[in-house]
């Protein structure tokens, strides 16, 4: 049987680095990627191939996917999982900074995107997994940037999916919820430095002292309840188009459903500490 191959971004850490070991697990050929592949030698280590990708660089990604066809002759599974968190008022974010992480978070994925789909369109078959969050879904005070990247990246999957169809390619969102990985605390710590000198310091410490406190940390679902979820997509025959997977994730999905606008308003100014 031919061994199928599977390559997955942000690799070096967390949710990327639980996956990689994961299909790799599952048999399949393995592409770690990540801007430095120095922090991919414990991967090299266990068989997974160690791949330097900055998928915000259009060159670098060609030749990543180019490297992989031309080792293995194909590739399988694509798992977007390059992405991060950058929090603070939009009004204070420099637009600059914003753009960034829609290149990073939205582009990078869509880029990745194009340039698999010709070969597993010839295949007849493979699988695009795009992670988001439970963020696409919902919003929280000063993510504005980074939750319309994930609701974007929603949008984008679903329509992929309805195109991707006839080639005998799925498209898969993975939304997760709290997960206990670095991002909470990087995620802060931007937070305080771009609004906690601002109009908006007060919701800044309420904000980051709830992304980085040791009672979330404590709540938060391990990166590798994610790799399951992959693990189930990849090898399903016929796979859900979204999973919703990690602490909080399903509840506050279901609330945002439920609830007006203005009830769910209240309900996350409570969550995250924001009191007026």
């Amino acid at each position: 049987m031919t061994t199928k191959t599977a390559l997955v971004t942000g690799a070096s850490s967390g949710i990327g680095e639980a996956t990689a070991r994961k299909l790799a697990g599952l048999g399949y050929t393995v592409y770690g990627a990540a801007r430095r592949t120095d922090r991919l030698q414990k991967l090299a280590a266990d068989g997974i191939k160690p791949l330097a990708m900055d998928v915000t660089d259009d060159a670098s990604a060609t030749a990543g996917i180019a490297q992989i066809v031309a080792e293995t002759g194909r590739i399988d599974v694509l798992v977007n999982n390059a992405g991060y968190g950058s929090y603070g008022a939009i009004e204070d974010v420099p637009l600059d900074e914003a753009r960034y992480q829609f290149e990073v978070n939205v582009f990078g994925a869509a880029r990745l995107a194009q340039l698999v789909l010709p070969h597993m369109r010839e295949q007849r078959s493979g699988t695009i997994v795009n992670i988001t969050s439970m963020g696409g879904k919902i919003y929280t005070p000063l993510g504005g940037w980074y939750h319309g990247t994930k609701f974007a990246l929603e949008g984008l999957s679903d329509c992929l999916r309805l195109e991707a169809k006839p080639f005998g390619v799925d498209v898969v969102v993975i939304e997760p919820g709290g997960i206990a990985t670095e991002w909470g605390g990087i995620a802060a710590d931007h937070l305080r430095k771009v609004s906690g000198d601002t109009a908006y310091a007060g919701q800044a410490r309420a904000v980051a002292t709830t992304l980085s406190s040791e009672a979330s940390a404590k709540r938060n679902s391990p990166p590798q309840v994610i790799a399951d979820a992959i693990g189930k997509a990849v090898t399903a025959r016929r796979p859900k188009t979204r999973y919703t997977v990690g602490f909080g994730a399903k509840p506050l999905i279901f609330a945002k459903w439920l609830l007006p606008d203005r009830g769910f308003d209240a309900l996350i100014r409570r969550a995250t500490g924001v009191r007026n």
